[in-house]
């Protein structure tokens, strides 16, 4: 008889399922998410009791985009630049054109910036952009034709020589030798950071500010020093729930608060810890090793991202020009 009525009240008892998120990402991201994913499960579970488990899948912000588009199930995406949301939104039908309206500060709960990184002592005396073409300088990057994060040094640099330039023929000469000056672009942000640090190739590291801070903090004997140069881009890296497998998932709810979860103090200061800027001025302020810079934003030097990805991205665009379409 115990055993009938343990075996009717285990029957009875109501067993939660976990829920289960994929938030596909840029590869500079993979740390900050370990530690807000765990900090969000655990709110989670206790103001609700629900379990929740967050997968992660990481690469380049191109890349990722289309593997969604082509049915990567992801319900949210943290992507390197709007132009990749807007590409799913209108090649897959899984989120509105507004997508950006939908959360604070344009959907960008933190930014970053492009900062270079050189070797102990400085030797070749980069500075500013202008050293980065100078004959015989080894720049390493990512490649824009797949990098989200290289796309953002490229229109760093453009707007840059725009300014010190005065004139588009100019700017483009100097985009030219600039990438004339990096003989291996890598696919992402985070290969790149490999080939400078660990295969110990190129004099400068030209990159996402949290990645500059990512190599000091893991090669400290090898003395790597940021650079931060006189002008540079507010690079804005937005975030997304993706409606239609949110839908399909059952998973709307829980997304939705991981995404307003972000914006959320605790989020916001370990976005500040791994070196990303936050959108919260209070959480930033106390971060002096974030200080002030001089930005501009890609609206103030190639318009739209629609417009920046056909004129100097797309094929035959001006990034083609420079190699005759072989990059």
């Amino acid at each position: 008889m115990r055993a009938l009525v343990a075996a009717l009240l285990l029957c009875s008892t109501v067993v939660r399922a976990d829920t289960v998120l994929l938030n596909a990402s840029y590869d500079p991201t993979r740390e900050l998410y370990q530690q807000v994913n765990a900090l969000f499960i655990g709110d989670w579970q206790r103001r609700t009791g629900e379990r929740v488990t967050i997968d992660q899948s990481h690469g380049a912000s191109g890349k990722q985009a289309r593997a969604v588009i082509e049915g990567l199930p992801a319900d949210v995406v943290t992507l390197a630049l709007a132009y990749d949301i807007d590409a799913i939104a209108q090649k897959s039908g899984l989120l509105p054109s507004t997508w950006r309206d939908r959360l604070p500060a344009r959907s960008t709960p933190y930014t970053s910036t492009i900062v270079f990184v050189v070797r102990r002592g400085n030797p070749k005396g980069i500075h500013d952009w202008a050293d980065l073409v100078r004959p015989g300088t080894v720049v390493t990057m990512p490649n824009p034709k797949i990098s989200g994060g290289a796309r953002w040094v490229y229109l760093a640099a453009y707007g840059y020589a725009k300014r010190a330039l005065g004139d588009e023929a100019r700017a483009r000469d100097f985009l030219r030798r600039f990438y004339l000056n990096a003989p291996i672009m890598d696919s992402g942000s985070r290969a790149a950071t490999t080939t400078f640090a660990q295969r110990r190739m190129g004099d400068v590291l030209v990159s996402w500010e949290n990645e500059a801070f990512l190599i000091e903090h893991e090669f400290p004997e090898d003395g790597f020093e940021i650079v931060r140069p006189s002008v540079s881009i507010e690079a804005e890296t937005p975030v997304a729930l993706l409606d239609r497998n949110v839908d399909e998932h059952g998973t709307r709810k829980v997304a939705e608060a991981y995404l307003a979860f972000l914006y959320r103090p605790e989020a916001q200061e370990l976005a500040a810890r791994h070196h990303f800027r936050p959108s919260d001025a209070a959480v930033l302020a106390r971060h002096p090793e974030l200080p002030p810079m001089k930005l501009f934003t890609i609206e103030d030097v190639a318009g739209s991202w629609k417009e920046a990805q056909k004129v100097h991205f797309g094929d035959g665009g001006v990034f083609d020009g420079f190699f005759g379409g072989s990059r």
